[in-house]
C-alpha cells in the first residue's frame, strides 16, 4: 500500500514535471512563430528607385512595388510587412524616421545603408563631370570616410534594430558593382569605372564586417549582377540620365527581381 502511494505521487510528479515542460515548449514555440512580421528599412537600393511603379502614397521616398522587399512579401506573405525605405536616407535617417514598425513580433528586417553616408552621388557626380584624377580623388576621400565613420554610424544603426526587434532576423543587402570592365562602352573611361567599381568592393566589405560583428546575416548582390553591370550590354543597373537623374545609377526593376531579390530570398 505504501508502495502503491509513493508510485502515485511519483508518477503524479512526473506527469506534472511534463506539463509545465511542455507548456514551456509550447510558450518558446508560439513567441518564435508571434515574431513573423517583415520590414524593410534602407535607402534607395532598398525602396526601389530605378524600379518603376511607385505608390504614391510614399512620396518623395520613391518606394516601388517591384522593389525587392515588395515582391518578397507578396511571395511570402508575412503576417506583416512595413516598408520604410526611402529614397536618399542616410544612417541618422533610419534612425530618426524608419523604426517605428519594429516591435518583438518583428521576425526579419532587410536594409541597404551606407552608401549615401559615404557619399555615393558626390562619388558619381565628380566622376562623370571631372577629370580622372578628379574622380580618384574623390573616391579616395569616400574610401576614408568608410574607414573612420562609416563603422559607428552602421553599429547606431544595427544596435537599435536589435534592441527594438530582438527576435529578427536581419539581412543587410549589399552595393553591386557598377560597371563590366574591358567592354568598349560610351561614358567614362576604364580607369574611373575600375576605381568606382573598387569603391563598392570597399564599401561592401566594410558593411558586411559590421553585419556580422552584430549578428546579422549580408546579402552579398555582386555576384547576381555580375553579368549584367553597365557596359554588359544586358544592364541591370540604369546609366546615367539626363532626364530623371535620381534613377541614374540605380537597378531596373529586373536588377531587384534577378539581382536582389535571390539573394534576400536565400538568406531570409
Amino acid at each position: 500500500m505504501r508502495r502503491s502511494r509513493i508510485t502515485a505521487y511519483v508518477t503524479s510528479l512526473l506527469l506534472a514535471v511534463g506539463v509545465a515542460l511542455t507548456g514551456a515548449a509550447t510558450a518558446q514555440a508560439s513567441g518564435t512563430a508571434a515574431a513573423t512580421g517583415y520590414v524593410a528599412l534602407g535607402d534607395s537600393y532598398s525602396s526601389g528607385v530605378g524600379a518603376g511603379s511607385y505608390i504614391s502614397s510614399s512620396g518623395d521616398c520613391l518606394r516601388s512595388t517591384k522593389a525587392y522587399p515588395y515582391l518578397w512579401a507578396a511571395a511570402h506573405s508575412p503576417s506583416s510587412f512595413d516598408f520604410t525605405a526611402c529614397s536618399g536616407a542616410r544612417t541618422g535617417d533610419v534612425l530618426a524616421n524608419q523604426l517605428g514598425p519594429l516591435s518583438s513580433s518583428t521576425g526579419l528586417v532587410s536594409l541597404s545603408i551606407g552608401g549615401n553616408d559615404a557619399g555615393f552621388a558626390d562619388v558619381m557626380t565628380t566622376c562623370v563631370l571631372q577629370s580622372d584624377s578628379g574622380c580618384l580623388s574623390r573616391i579616395a576621400t569616400a574610401k576614408a570616410y568608410v574607414d573612420s565613420t562609416l563603422p559607428g554610424q552602421l553599429d547606431s544603426v544595427y544596435s537599435a534594430i536589435s534592441s527594438k526587434a530582438p527576435a529578427a532576423h536581419v539581412v543587410v543587402l549589399g552595393y553591386p558593382r557598377f560597371y563590366k570592365l574591358g567592354a568598349t562602352c560610351l561614358g567614362l573611361s576604364d580607369t574611373k569605372r575600375a576605381a568606382i567599381n573598387g569603391a563598392a568592393d570597399y564599401l561592401d566589405s566594410a558593411i558586411a564586417k559590421r553585419a556580422a560583428d552584430h549578428g546579422f546575416t549580408f546579402g552579398d548582390v555582386r555576384s547576381t549582377f555580375t553579368g549584367h553591370e553597365l557596359c554588359s550590354g544586358s544592364a541591370w543597373l540604369h546609366s546615367l540620365n539626363l532626364l530623371n537623374i535620381t534613377e541614374s545609377y540605380h537597378p531596373t526593376a529586373a536588377g531587384h527581381s534577378g539581382g536582389y531579390l535571390p539573394i534576400f530570398t536565400s538568406a531570409a
